[in-house]
């Protein structure tokens, strides 16, 4: 009988792990499950073989989540039954995400509902999916919901490979920047410092203070290796880490140059996301508690839970949402619009079209501003550099004519 690595947690939050046998990770789901505890994740092996397995999930999971909607979204509008449809849309995947439906599927059939299933696999379906399948099950409209669930997540896929494809030039222009500059202080200096110093020529002081530079940074040459060990801690300490996350979503939200391009993004995220659950049949309340729970953004995350408060408490949603210090004062005009014309399903999904193409617009922009200004920068680096050098060695053979 195969071994199984699992986690869990108990009605009192307490964690569980181990490894039991079973005859298959359904098999395992449903005895932990008897045991009264929840099950978050079950994998083949060991628990380092599990971790191995959730890394790779965690990289396939975006493009096997689109497959699995896509392919739920036109089984259910063909008449199949939710079961055979999961059992057909499983067949299409692979590996763990094969697995995680295969669990869903039994656990549809033993009675829960399809949101509760999806709900036991948070590492494969968001906050944000659970809550539109939650929707669409009530409104009986499960075919639609997975149709517009398809769609968000392709747009999302499709602003993300935007965002990766306009960095891709900037980060090794600066890369390539960097280690041109490093070789110059730590290789090429050092080898012209002592011809120089071995003329005899009196050397102009840029060049003596480039020489001495160079040879600092020859001598704590460790300390260039801090920086990219300091970015790394620095990113895993955002990953990992609430008040990380929080600082890193003050400072975007402060930047100046970047402060409105970022509020744009969590708007149209807001927007898009809000669009969709009220859409697939969700109440404003519920639709705003999903969408916080989707939101990757703390700050946003506690800005659109004081909205759902103040909506709860009996005002308009286009106020609390101009008093917001996260999202542009635009949202709100048009929230105000679909309030008075009672479309606000319509006009947030319209907000998250305006802000989308405005967001990209801004990277459009922050990316032409940036290929010539690290291009200017390392050029004024090397040109000083190279005139240092050159009037030393016009000052070394004018010398030898005297």
């Amino acid at each position: 009988m195969p071994t199984f690595a699992y986690r869990a947690v108990d009605p009192r939050g307490a964690k569980h792990g181990g490894t039991r046998d079973a005859a298959s990770p359904a098999a395992l789901t449903q005895l932990l499950e008897a045991q009264g505890l929840v099950v978050v994740d079950v994998a083949a092996g060991s628990p380092a073989r599990a971790a191995a397995a959730r890394t790779t999930l965690g990289r396939t999971s975006r493009a096997a989540v689109v497959d699995v909607t896509r392919a739920l979204a036109g089984l259910l509008s063909a008449g199949l039954p939710l079961s055979r449809a999961l059992t057909a849309a499983a067949s299409v995947s692979r590996g763990p995400v094969a697995d995680r439906l295969t669990a869903v599927r039994e656990r549809v059939a033993r009675g829960d509902n399809l949101a509760t299933a999806l709900a036991a696999h948070p590492d494969l379906f968001s906050p944000l999916y659970v809550g539109l399948v939650r929707a669409g099950e009530r409104s009986g409209d499960l075919d639609g919901t997975f149709t517009r669930l398809a769609a968000q997540l392709e747009r999302e896929d499709e602003l993300r490979s935007t965002l990766v494809s306009a960095a891709i030039y900037p980060v090794l222009l600066a890369i390539v920047g960097t280690a041109a500059v490093l070789i110059l202080l730590l290789f090429v200096l050092p080898r012209f410092a002592g011809v120089l110093q071995g003329a005899g020529a009196r050397l102009p002081r840029s060049t003596e203070a480039l020489l001495a530079f160079s040879a600092l940074a020859q001598r704590y040459w460790f300390l260039c290796l801090v920086p990219p060990f300091a970015v790394v801690a620095a990113i895993g300490w955002v990953r990992t880490s609430a008040a990380g996350a929080r600082a890193w979503a003050s400072m975007l939200l402060r930047a100046p140059l970047v402060r409105e391009l970022r509020r744009d993004l969590l708007a149209a995220r807001f927007a898009r996301m809000t669009s969709v659950l009220l859409a697939g049949g969700a109440p404003v309340l519920s639709a705003l508690d999903d969408a916080a729970a989707s939101m990757p953004d703390p700050l946003a995350r506690d800005d659109i839970l004081r909205l759902r408060a103040r909506v709860r408490e009996g005002a308009s949603m286009q106020r609390a949402v101009g008093d917001s210090p996260v999202f542009p004062p635009l949202l709100a005009q048009l929230v105000a619009l679909g309030e008075e014309t009672g479309r606000l399903e319509e006009f947030m999904r319209k907000a998250a079209e305006l802000f989308e193409q405005r967001g990209e617009r801004a990277i459009a922009r922050l990316v032409a501003l940036a290929e010539p200004a690290m291009i200017i920068v390392l050029g004024v680096v090397v040109g000083s550099v190279a005139l240092s050098l050159l009037q030393a060695i016009y000052g070394v053979n004018a010398g030898s004519f005297r």
